[in-house]
């Protein structure tokens, strides 16, 4: 079991999580942070992100870097972790 809650109340797990998605698209096409100068662009970006199977993997095998403790067995946090209420 992940703690979540403690996780999300972690701004190094949110800045992680954003780039695990955004870097695998930015880096697909090429592109860099300054290119996305409309939100129109941004959507455009997206869509066709979402719609490319090897972007998606891209995005997954990301998430799964960012999520996963290397520390601990299968997908889970520690048993000290699991007790947290806030971030340490």
């Amino acid at each position: 079991m992940i703690n979540w809650k403690v996780r999300f109340k972690n701004p190094v797990f949110l800045a992680q999580l954003f780039l695990s998605i955004i870097l695998p698209i930015l880096g697909y096409f090429g592109l860099t942070a300054q290119d996305l100068t409309t939100w129109g662009a941004l959507f455009i970006l997206l869509r066709e992100a979402f719609s490319n199977p090897y972007v998606v993997f891209m995005i997954v095998v990301s998430l799964w870097n960012a999520i996963n403790d290397p520390t601990t067995r299968g997908i889970e946090d520690s048993h000290q972790a699991k007790r947290y209420q806030w971030p340490k």
